[in-house]
């Protein structure tokens, strides 16, 4: 299993407006095969932190749905960006 994790950071002004434009990714991710969870969510302190949070069965699951990555106009709205992989070997309840 793999999880990405991360923080994107963009104009705190526009971030709904960002946020609004990534529905349409969010639906496509949680409906495609090997997509265990999806979501990008504004954060509750900072207000042009989104928090990234996904987990995909496996790395050929996540690179048919990732493809070429986010679009230009995405990518050109982020002041920053600091996203991660984590291979998770093991899985029990808290």
């Amino acid at each position: 299993m793999l999880i990405i994790s991360g923080t994107l950071y963009v104009d705190p002004d526009s971030r709904e407006r960002y946020l609004a434009g990534c529905r349409p990714i969010v639906e496509q991710a949680r409906a495609a095969a090997g997509c265990l969870d999806f979501a990008l969510c504004a954060d509750l302190v900072d207000p042009g932190r989104i928090n990234v949070y996904e987990r995909w069965e496996s790395d050929a699951a996540l690179e048919k749905f990732r493809g070429s990555g986010p679009s230009s106009e995405q990518t050109a709205e982020l002041i920053e960006a600091d996203v991660r992989k984590y291979r998770i070997s093991g899985v029990e309840a808290p």
